[in-house]
């Protein structure tokens, strides 16, 4: 590559501050580099580029750098049909993604996208990890790889709404940010060299008393999610106050059926079991033989809508002992 031939030098949307290692050369040894209309202000000033002139001036000239932010933009577009070289910033996969979110939000993108707030996503939000672990589940590996993808769009999405926000606004990055921070302040055994853990359980234990102290919590309940499932929500809050010694004995003593399966679900978890998982395995198995048994009736001429309880009976699946 050399100054003999125009280069177009094309920067992402998701990373307009990034250009590619090709582009260097281009730029030592170009007789004038220019910027297109659509290049960010902030990319203009750090390269020291001039604003493009027209097409034809630009073709006029040797030696051309131009940096756009598009091919379709009028200048590059011109320089590549007159055989410029055309050089890409590779733009990874993550920061792509957070770009067609931004696109789609804003103005000329997704009317749908464009009105979605908080509060009208949650609904999503929990259909899609539900969908995710069904196919963990199921050991589903290209429908697991589709639901993370539909659990990271959740994440974007909401961080990309986040960043409207009048008083209070963050993005993406600000998200990733303090996942680092937050990651590498739990993991001070590992960053720091300032603590040793040698197991996993060890290490829960030290990433919730790390946590405790950051977060300043004045109580062992607090940070507990109260709107995850009530199976879950009982083995945690059975988890969180077995650390702390609350014995048993404590736990709701009524013979409702809420108090009961509180206890079953703590107790469970406390035993190292996840009553979620416990329950959810033991469901959809029901599930499985209501099928199974809805489908012998058919074969049998029967429909399934017409079955009393010893019609069930009769074609429930046998379970081995």
């Amino acid at each position: 590559m050399t100054s003999l031939f125009p280069t177009v030098v094309l920067v992402s949307r998701a990373l307009p501050a990034v250009l590619p290692a090709e582009a260097l050369t281009a730029l030592r040894q170009a007789e004038h580099v220019f910027a297109a209309a659509d290049l960010p202000e902030a990319t203009r000033t750090a390269l020291d580029a001039k604003p493009a002139p027209g097409p034809a001036e630009l073709l006029g000239l040797s030696g051309v750098v131009l940096i756009a932010g598009s091919a379709e933009e009028p200048g590059a577009s011109a320089l590549a049909g007159a055989g410029a070289i055309v050089v890409e910033t590779p733009v990874p996969p993550l920061a792509e993604a957070a770009g067609v979110m931004d696109r789609l939000r804003s103005p000329g993108g997704c009317p749908w996208d464009a009105v979605q707030t908080h509060d009208s996503l949650r609904q999503y939000l929990v259909e899609e990890t539900y969908e995710l672990l069904d196919a963990i589940e199921e050991r589903d590996r290209p429908a697991m790889r589709e639901e993370l993808g539909d659990v990271l769009l959740q994440v974007l999405f909401h961080a990309r709404v986040a960043a409207e926000h009048e008083s209070e606004p963050f993005g993406i990055d600000e998200v990733a940010g303090e996942l680092v921070a937050k990651l590498v302040s739990r993991h001070p055994n590992v960053f720091s060299g300032s603590d040793t853990v040698h197991t996993a359980e060890r290490q829960q234990v030290r990433w919730e008393e790390l946590k405790q102290a950051e977060k300043r919590r004045e109580s062992i309940v607090d940070g507990v999610a109260m709107g995850q499932p009530a199976a879950a929500l009982a083995g945690k809050l059975g988890h969180r106050t077995a650390r702390t010694g609350v014995p048993f004995d404590l736990f709701p003593a009524g013979n409702d059926e809420g108090s009961r399966l509180f206890r079953i679900a703590a107790g469970a978890r406390r035993g190292g079991i996840d009553p979620e998982d416990a329950l959810r395995v033991v469901a959809k198995m029901f599930a499985t033989h209501v099928r199974e048994a809805e489908r012998a009736a058919r074969e049998a001429g029967i429909d399934p809508a017409t079955l009393d309880a010893d019609g069930w009976r009769r074609f429930w699946p046998v379970q081995s002992t």
